[in-house]
């Protein structure tokens, strides 16, 4: 097991460095000069221009800035916020607990649904409830985030005038964070009315994100129990008089859970890609909002340092999906 964890711990280096490499000449390409949006309405000699790039380190040879920001990065340094001057890592983990309570809620909304329904579509394949789930499954896979939250906003809040439409919780409540999730910050301050504003925030936004998920969940586990309730392992469980709840939960469910999990953990790529939507959309106080907000402003540390720690988020998880697929199936760990 340890040498089968050294060895996808092996393949990251290089992938880490392709990342880097991809996010410091991705933000090189884009139109438009730091120097002169940071100056606004204020027109600048071409000697204040040249002395500000010069501050900014960006005057440099690009490969001279490469290496000087992946030194920067194997310090723990991401480099500081050219708009704001505040260290990026701060910046970003100010905001990450906003993106990762959506992200969580989010996904358990898309597992929990899921799972059942697609392992129910498989036992009763070919019947109406068959086709409705993979019909819907289609559907929410093919609807895009742009569209699906407006329509979700016109709906719940300018026609039923059920949910709130941006924003974490209601202006009325003002308490000081603690963990940085609004569903447990607003239990510990006790206000009355805080954690049921603080849901109500959460629920739309939730929707939006774990829509895509929830539909990839459902078909993936779909297809899985299908190939596994027809192994013969399966077959002769029920031969032996088994009941068929230990046939499914136990024999069943279990094998096909290694492609599913697969399927989760890749899913928070789309997650992370899917926030930047989704917040922008509710106007929630994320790292999507926030790197929005950078390419608009063509901050380059901000906007590199983000992707190359989402990129890293991603990683540790698809690294923690191998690692669970030893626990799950003996024979892989063994291998």
């Amino acid at each position: 097991m340890l040498q089968f964890l050294l060895r996808r711990i092996a393949v990251l280096i290089p992938t880490f460095i392709g990342v880097t490499l991809i996010s410091f000449s991705f933000i090189r390409l884009l139109p438009g000069d730091p120097v002169m949006l940071l100056a606004g309405e204020h027109a600048l000699s071409p000697a204040q221009h040249a002395a500000a790039m010069h501050a900014l380190g960006l005057d440099r040879p690009l490969p001279i800035q490469y290496l000087d920001y992946l030194r920067g990065v194997l310090s723990g340094d991401f480099g500081q916020s050219i708009v704001t001057k505040r260290p990026v890592l701060q910046e970003f983990f100010s905001r990450f607990p906003a993106t990762l309570e959506l992200s969580i809620v989010a996904m358990i909304f898309a597992v929990l649904i899921g799972i059942p329904a697609g392992m129910f579509a498989a036992i009763k394949r070919g019947s109406m409830f068959d086709q409705l789930v993979m019909g819907s499954a289609l559907v929410g896979f093919s609807m895009p985030i742009f569209w699906w939250g407006p329509l979700l906003i016109i709906l719940f809040a300018g026609v039923l005038h059920w949910l709130p439409v941006s924003g974490r919780i209601s202006l009325v409540y003002y308490f000081p964070p603690v963990t940085g999730f609004m569903l447990i910050d607003s239990l510990l301050s006790g206000q009355e009315g805080a954690f049921q504003s603080a849901l109500s925030h959460l629920v739309l936004p939730a929707i939006v994100l774990g829509t895509i998920p929830l539909a990839v969940i459902a078909r993936q586990t779909r297809s899985a129990m299908l190939e596994v309730l027809g192994e013969d392992y399966v077959r002769t469980a029920r031969a032996k008089g088994m009941p068929p709840r230990r046939v499914i939960g136990v024999h069943a469910l279990r094998n096909a859970m290694i492609p599913v999990i697969t399927t989760i953990g890749l899913q928070v790529g789309v997650l992370m890609a899917g926030a930047i939507l989704t917040e922008t959309i509710f106007s929630w106080p994320g790292i999507g909002k926030w790197m929005v907000d950078a390419v608009f402003r063509r901050d380059y540390t901000v906007i590199q340092g983000g992707l190359l720690i989402i990129a890293l988020i991603i990683m540790f998880v698809n690294l923690v999906v191998d690692v669970l697929y030893g626990f799950i199936n003996p024979r892989i760990r063994h291998n």
